[in-house]
């Protein structure tokens, strides 16, 4: 089986999906360790990681590919990566439906801002029209044909424009045909509440630490209908936060007697694999 369709076995057990961001590889194995259903391919993440700079566009579609197909590699739950604007015209989103796929993600979402984007948690986003939005979303439909990658309309609306405009385009991108509407940039509880009653069917949200959001939890959003939530930037904010702790007490004290609580150099071995490897070598390299 897919991991696209166990992606689409886990969306009809009508429990929610709840997926952790990953900004790279080994956090996606934690992830997975941790015992999540999914992972996210955060681009908030992929283009910190990648190019320690914001999420501003700057990732190609290219770069982002090849960074959902190393997290692909290795985990065995479905990967729910973001696929920006699709990164061009019709054409564009046909190439980038067809490599992802290709990539083996389980799931996609394309968003309605114009270039150049911003994360869907900042100020002064612009919006393509509800039409061209929906015309795109079509056109990654018809690209899929009949592979079972889902496909997650995105909109960005609710902090450019309010919910009722945010609600409005999940409604088009529903009509487009979408899988799962999802509104982004969402930071009160009262938000949330309002695109769950407004919004019927298959939608996601995502939960940002530091918002008010963070209350809520699965089994709340669980309630209210939704059937994804992701969790954008928890590992990556935690990761960054315990790295710069580290390097502070390191310059402070001149060893690494103690930054804080680590894993062991036989965990993070673990973490990687390398027993897989090590076997590996011992069945098939070259006689010491």
């Amino acid at each position: 089986m897919s991991q696209a369709a166990h992606l689409r076995k886990l969306l009809e057990s009508g429990r929610i999906v709840a997926a952790p961001g990953a900004p790279d590889s080994i956090t996606a194995r934690l992830v997975e360790r941790a015992g999540f259903p999914a992972v996210y391919m955060t681009g908030f993440g992929a283009t910190a990681s990648r190019l320690g700079t914001p999420d501003i566009g700057l990732l190609t579609q290219t770069e982002m590919t090849e960074h959902a197909r190393n997290m692909v590699r290795v985990t065995s739950i479905p990967v729910i990566a973001d696929a920006d604007t699709g990164y061009g015209g019709p054409s564009n989103i046909h190439r980038t439906v067809l490599e992802y796929m290709q990539a083996g993600v389980a799931a996609i979402h394309l968003e309605d801002q114009v270039a150049p984007k911003r994360c869907g948690q900042q100020a002064g986003i612009r919006l393509m029209s509800v039409e061209e939005s929906a015309a795109r979303l079509r056109c990654a439909i018809e690209a899929r044909g009949a592979g079972d990658l889902v496909i997650i309309g995105r909109t960005d609306a609710i902090g450019a424009f309010g919910p009722e405009e945010a609600i409005r385009r999940a409604h088009a991108y529903q009509d487009a045909g979408v899988d799962l509407v999802f509104v982004d940039g969402i930071k009160k509880i009262a938000e949330v509440e309002a695109v769950a009653k407004a919004v019927k069917g298959p939608k996601v949200v995502s939960i940002v630490d530091g918002n008010e959001t963070v209350a809520l939890k699965a089994s709340d959003l669980e309630e209210m209908g939704f059937s994804v939530v992701l969790y954008a930037v928890t590992t990556l904010f935690s990761a960054t936060r315990a790295v710069a702790d580290a390097l502070d007490r390191l310059k402070a004290d001149g060893t690494p007697a103690h930054v804080g609580r680590q894993h062991s150099y036989a965990e993070f071995t673990d973490i990687v694999d390398l027993p897989f490897h090590s076997g590996l070598d011992d069945r098939y390299g070259v006689a010491k």
